[in-house]
């Protein structure tokens, strides 16, 4: 019988093989998922050696060697301080986000600095509620909601906000559309993760192309601008005078989405920001006057 140290070291050299990038990290959670413990317990076994792995991690090994996405694998996702439900149907939330939630937590935190009460966040395209849900959490006087057209995401999201007992107001429907008109003209933070990889740009990793939706991936147009462009006139619409809309975007699209938003004169300030990996990656932007 194998020691869960040899079991693990020998599942994260088969993902290797397989081209996983993460395979260490992976072969780790995996381990963690089936043990029904964190991965820092994982480590901590292997060190002290002793510990078996039940058949079920070799099943799950194989799946990811497929190139099957690591979290449909164990079901959830580490976004910030959360830790999300995640499957079939659903975008898998990327680490690059993280700076659009630390951006629209800033502007949070300036307006409250200036005597604002119960400010209010719009999150469009919501997916599995990731950004939305993480500024509820980390900011829990924001009034936050947010809206998913895919009937799966939503499910997901609903998911999500009822397990972690977040108050956030979530809805289905289309982001290029009007919606919550109920707060139009009076929104002070509108967060966007559109769909936005140009139509024909097949993603190389099987992760993304094979698993993530199609919804969720491409931006209607040859340079992927169409629907993040659409989405924020429905930002446009929603934020107060001065309010901030914030768009994640490809790191090729740092100076196009840029460009295209400030040509349509319904924003001032227009600035783009890079993520933790130095690449291009949030668009933002104040409603005019």
């Amino acid at each position: 019988m194998t020691d869960l140290r040899d079991d693990v070291r020998a599942a994260a050299a088969r993902l290797r093989d397989a081209g996983v990038a993460s395979a260490d990290v992976d072969a780790v959670e995996l381990a963690a998922h089936v043990l029904e413990v964190d991965a820092s317990e994982v480590r901590r076994l292997m060190v002290l050696g002793g510990r078996t792995l039940p058949g079920s991690y070799a099943v799950l090994v194989d799946e990811r060697a497929r190139r099957v996405p690591l979290q449909h694998l164990t079901g959830r996702a580490h976004f910030r301080r959360l830790t999300l439900s995640v499957g079939p149907g659903v975008f898998v939330p990327r680490p690059e986000t993280e700076v659009l939630v630390d951006l629209a937590l800033g502007e949070v935190d300036r307006l409250e600095a200036a005597g604002a009460v119960a400010v209010r966040v719009v999150d469009l395209c919501s997916g599995s509620g990731a950004i939305a849900l993480s500024v509820k959490a980390e900011r829990p006087d924001a009034d936050v909601r947010g809206l998913e057209l895919s009937p799966d995401a939503y499910a997901w999201a609903v998911a999500n906000r009822d397990r972690l007992a977040l108050d956030v107001g979530l809805e289905q429907g289309d982001a290029t559309r009007p919606c919550f008109e109920d707060w139009s003209g009076a929104v002070d933070v509108v967060t966007v993760n559109p769909p936005y990889i140009p139509v024909g740009a097949v993603p190389v990793d099987p992760e993304v192309r094979d698993h993530d939706p199609d919804v969720a991936l491409y931006g209607g147009s040859e340079d992927g601008l169409a629907i993040p462009l659409a989405v924020a006139r429905t930002a446009a619409r929603l934020l107060r005078p001065g309010g901030l809309v914030l768009v994640e975007h490809a790191d090729s699209q740092g100076e196009s989405l840029p460009r295209r938003l400030a040509a349509t004169g319904e924003w001032t300030g227009v600035a783009d920001h890079d993520d933790l990996s130095g690449r291009p990656r949030v668009t933002t932007a104040r409603r005019s006057h």
